[in-house]
């Protein structure tokens, strides 16, 4: 890592982590949905290291996959419960959730499902509210 480069901060760290589970999960449905495929973990943690390199942020290797894997989880459990319509609804919703200053119900219950998930509780991936 070069030492220029901050890692995230302790106080950050959480919900910035909870946020990129957010983000990769819009992510990942968004490419099911158009294109019927799914990015592989590797696919996914250099996402999350395109994203923090944004802000001169960084994570191990270890770290972003381990964020692309709870996204895969999280996104492929959604997949399954939901039907088209309410799937394509769903990513929508995260995807304008992204914008600070859109308010959605439903992406505030997602977000609490990353927390969950990165917290390691065994029933966060229950499925959208």
């Amino acid at each position: 890592m070069n030492p220029n480069t901050p890692n995230l901060s302790a106080a950050d760290a959480r919900g910035t982590r909870a946020a990129l589970i957010f983000a990769l999960t819009a992510e990942r449905l968004s490419l099911w949905y158009e294109r019927g495929l799914w990015p592989t973990e590797a696919q996914g943690a250099a996402l999350v290291a395109d994203w923090l390199a944004r802000t001169r942020r960084s994570l191990p290797m270890e770290e972003r996959r381990h964020l692309s894997d709870l996204s895969d989880g999280l996104a492929r459990q959604i997949a399954g419960a939901l039907s088209r319509e309410a799937g394509l609804y769903t990513v929508h919703e995260m995807m304008e959730a992204l914008d600070p200053h859109y308010e959605s119900e439903l992406a505030k219950s997602l977000m609490t499902q990353c927390e969950l998930l990165l917290d390691g509780t065994p029933d966060a991936a229950g499925g959208p509210g």
